[in-house]
């Protein structure tokens, strides 16, 4: 597979993502249901979207080019390790995020030769190209879902 499948197949769960907030935007009281919690402690809709762009700022600012985050405080509020609070961002805010940062990681991806596919970006990384791209992909996937079943869980919260 080359570089440039390995993108097509990355973009596509985007499209998805951009789908679902697509949807939202349709409903009713779109802020309460993004800060609203399935159970104490645990994401809301707007934290799962959010660390999705907040994971691709920091993997591909910080981890494969070795620089800073675009947005450092959002990366802190929502990347991996953060601990979800109740300052929500407009609808309009999470997908700016989203696709600005989507455009930064296939920004580099395409600059990158195809010899590059099977190798690190550099000594401490965790992950060749290959493999880190398969790698988002999934997450994106895994953190879509998440979304998608608080909004099932927002949409049926007082059905007995």
């Amino acid at each position: 597979m080359t570089f440039a499948d390995l993108i097509e197949n990355f973009e596509f769960p985007r499209t998805k993502t951009n789908a679902f907030i697509d949807g939202l935007s349709k409903l009713d009281n779109v802020p309460q249901i993004l800060g609203w919690r399935p159970g104490p402690g645990r994401a809301h809709i707007a934290w799962q979207l959010m660390h999705l762009a907040a994971t691709e700022d920091r993997h591909v600012h910080v981890r494969m080019k070795g620089g800073e985050a675009k947005e450092p405080e959002y990366v802190r509020r929502f990347a991996g390790g953060s601990v979800v609070d109740d300052d929500i961002p407009t609808l309009e805010e999470i997908r700016r995020y989203l696709n600005e940062r989507r455009q930064d990681m296939i920004a580099h991806l395409r600059s990158l030769p195809e010899e590059m596919l099977d190798k690190k970006p550099n000594a401490e990384a965790q992950w060749v190209y290959r493999e880190w791209i398969k790698l988002l992909s999934w997450h994106e996937g895994h953190h879509q879902g998440q979304a998608h079943i608080t909004l099932n869980l927002y949409k049926n919260r007082t059905a007995k």
